[in-house]
């Protein structure tokens, strides 16, 4: 779902995710809905002589209830927070903190493979937590001295109660983290000691089928408690244990593998001229098996145009559009000499199937504008999955070998 920015901290951009906004009503209901056992937990554990009738009359459990969770927003955003500092000082950019559906999640531009940064990074924000919950603690101990005498009883009792709450809450948060979940933060400590004597590929795998097997007994924990928070929680796991362990092999297999060594060269490249029809374009996609072609007009490249342009036309006008019509004239390019993984973390963050491949000497890879670059080829996923093949099955990439004519 899409997010918007809030502010920012440390010059990091905070942001709240849509599912954030929908999940702050469902807990604010959940804590209010247990003000009395959590209240019976607070007076069993340290004795806070906490009256569960004063503050469970009226709006004031719904009151209460957004606070704490907000409160624990806020406390997962610091965790977050120590995440992200910690990986500066280290100097690996964070790209935003989102706040959303489970918690919160720090973008790192780049995951560090040297396992003794790793591990600071990880245990950074379990500490954090840990700190909120002493200092919510140290506030419920000073509440009734610093209070007592300028609020009323039940004001106090509900002031206890959300330092209380907060104080419990945000140590089992560290502790939920801590479990070797990969990716959690347990599951990162875990890959930064297994990386201490074997490839960082072969620790994230590792570690990625314990986090797996955490996520499903977390299910399971889930589906017998009726737990849909835990069950969701399970799901993220899994999946983004599996696909963490995927990217990192990946990458793994490209080291010092180029764009240049996996693209199609522009004298293989299909293109085709802008006053082609629209209708002769889909026929060509149609016999030639290709969803986009770059757009030529006397050698020089002028656009790009793909399934998605062509469909955009209706087909009983098609003979009447001609494809510099509906071509894209916005492309993004990539330079021969950048890293093939560059390539295809650029095509799954910009959601496109293909990289324009353009010698030029200002940048890796960025907008093209005519006449700043010569085409020397082209990059598609296509391109990319076929020679992790063979990376995986020859240990390394004989371009002949790659099938080039799908796309």
């Amino acid at each position: 779902m899409k997010s918007f920015q809030i502010g920012s901290l440390f010059d990091i951009p905070i942001k709240l995710d849509l599912t954030f906004l929908l999940v702050l009503p469902l807990f604010a209901y959940l804590i209010g809905a247990q003000i009395e056992p959590v209240v019976d937990i607070l007076n069993l554990l340290w004795e806070a002589d906490i009256a569960a009738d004063a503050i469970t009359g009226g709006l004031t459990p719904w009151v209460l209830g957004l606070t704490a969770a907000i409160g624990l927003f806020v406390g997962v955003l610091l965790h977050e927070l120590g995440h992200s500092i910690t990986a500066q000082r280290y100097g690996y950019p964070i790209d935003s903190i989102t706040l959303w559906l489970f918690g919160g999640i720090a973008a790192l531009s780049e995951m560090p493979e040297d396992w003794r940064q790793e591990l600071n990074i990880a245990i950074a924000g379990p500490i954090v937590s840990v700190l909120v919950g002493v200092v919510s603690y140290g506030l419920f101990l000073l509440a009734p001295p610093v209070l007592g005498d300028l609020v009323a009883a039940a004001t106090l009792d509900g002031v206890l109660f959300v330092l209380g709450y907060l104080a419990v809450l945000n140590v089992a948060l560290a502790v939920f983290n801590m479990l070797p979940a990969f990716p959690m933060d347990g599951g990162r400590v875990l890959r930064a000691l297994l990386a201490r004597n074997r490839p960082y590929a072969r620790a994230t795998q590792q570690a990625a089928s314990v986090g797996k097997l955490f996520a499903i007994a977390m299910g399971l924990f889930g589906l017998v408690g009726l737990n849909i928070i835990l069950i969701g929680v399970a799901f993220f796991v899994y999946i983004a244990a599996s696909s963490e362990a995927q990217q990192v092999v990946m990458k793994a297999a490209f080291e010092g593998i180029t764009v240049d060594d996996i693209m199609t060269r522009s004298p293989d490249l299909h293109t085709v001229a802008p006053e082609t029809t629209v209708e002769e374009l889909i026929h060509r996609m149609f016999s030639e098996r290709h969803t986009g072609y770059p757009v030529l007009e006397n050698g020089h490249l002028i656009g790009l145009v793909t399934l998605e342009d062509a469909r955009e036309v209706d087909p009983i006008e098609r003979d009447a559009y001609r494809v510099e019509d509906v071509m894209t004239t916005d492309l993004e390019t990539i330079g021969p000499n950048a890293d093939a993984m560059d390539a295809l973390e650029r095509m799954q963050r910009e959601r496109i199937g293909r990289l324009l491949v353009v010698d030029r000497d200002d940048q890796a890879f960025g907008t093209y504008a005519r006449d700043n670059g010569d085409l020397v080829g082209l990059v598609s996923r296509t391109d990319v999955m076929t020679a992790l093949n063979v990376v995986q099955q020859s240990g390394s990439v004989d371009p002949s070998r790659v099938d080039r004519t799908a796309d």
